[in-house]
């Protein structure tokens, strides 16, 4: 049966722009209806237009959960099944680590994955309304009371050990854009923007074998005025590989990670504990 899956890597404040990504599909093949370098432009997709990804900004925006499902669902025909989130987000307040912190920490630490510290402010309340604007519409945080593979559910994932499983690596891929100078220090900013861009053509290809035709392709060197230009694509991809693991939920293979409150869900095969 046809699923569809919104996938969202949420920036934690409402003045960075977040990647969304749509994709449908079955238990046997997926596609990529539409990736979008942020909120907005993915509410102008479903108007009908193109993204420019050369533009020279993309604005941030509060997650506007009953306009993304809308938007979603004009594009895709259908309503969307689930929801996929890389934020901090729980069915209490929180304003430090959570236990699915720690857990996805114990677990990666040594392969360099470990999460981000929540806090009161970041992401704070923009966390909690989006969850619980996704639950006032329908999609009720995952646990791990819940079970693998139910729809109507917000699953927060995680893209780092998402990329793990996805390349097969053992250990973290180095593709952050605000990381590249700790990444590669003895490189210049035009060896750094080639370096991250071979490992962004890297995650595309993998992607592309699970969705097909992404509607965005990844820039040669020569077309980044910038380093800060490539972050859009970044974002893009985080979004496609949150989505990639809601494929994984949806097919069973994923593991939650947490507890009643919070989980993480992440790909089985890269979970050793």
């Amino acid at each position: 049966m046809l699923k569809t899956i919104l996938a969202l890597d949420a920036a934690w404040t409402a003045t960075e722009p977040s990647g969304v990504a749509l994709v449908q599909g079955d238990h046997a093949e997926w596609r990529c209806l539409t990736v979008a370098p942020s909120y907005d432009e993915f509410f102008a997709q479903a108007g009908g237009l193109q993204t420019d990804w050369s533009s020279k900004k993309f604005a941030g925006a509060l997650p506007d959960v009953p306009r993304l499902l809308s938007a979603a669902r004009s594009l895709a025909g259908r309503p969307v099944d689930l929801i996929t989130v890389d934020m901090p987000m729980a069915t209490v307040s929180f304003s430090s680590r959570r236990a699915a912190d720690i857990a996805v920490s114990v677990e990666f630490g040594s392969r360099w994955c470990s999460t981000h510290t929540p806090s009161l402010t970041r992401p704070g309340p923009l966390g909690a309304k989006l969850s619980s604007a996704a639950q006032a519409s329908g999609y009720k945080l995952a646990t791990v009371a819940t079970q693998a593979a139910e729809v109507n559910r917000l699953v927060e994932v995680y893209p780092h050990p998402a990329l793990l499983s996805l390349l097969q690596r053992d250990r973290r891929v180095s593709y952050k854009v605000g990381k590249s100078g700790r990444y590669w220090p003895d490189l210049d900013r035009t060896d750094r923007i080639h370096a991250l861009l071979g490992v962004f053509n890297s995650i595309y290809r993998a992607l592309e074998k699970v969705f097909g035709p992404l509607g965005f392709d990844v820039p040669a060197p020569e077309d980044i005025p910038a380093l800060a230009h490539l972050k859009r694509y970044e974002d893009a991809l985080d979004a496609l590989a949150c989505a990639w693991v809601g494929v994984e939920y949806l097919k069973g293979r994923t593991v939650a990670l947490g507890d009643e409150t919070a989980a993480i869900w992440c790909p089985a095969d890269v979970v050793h504990g």
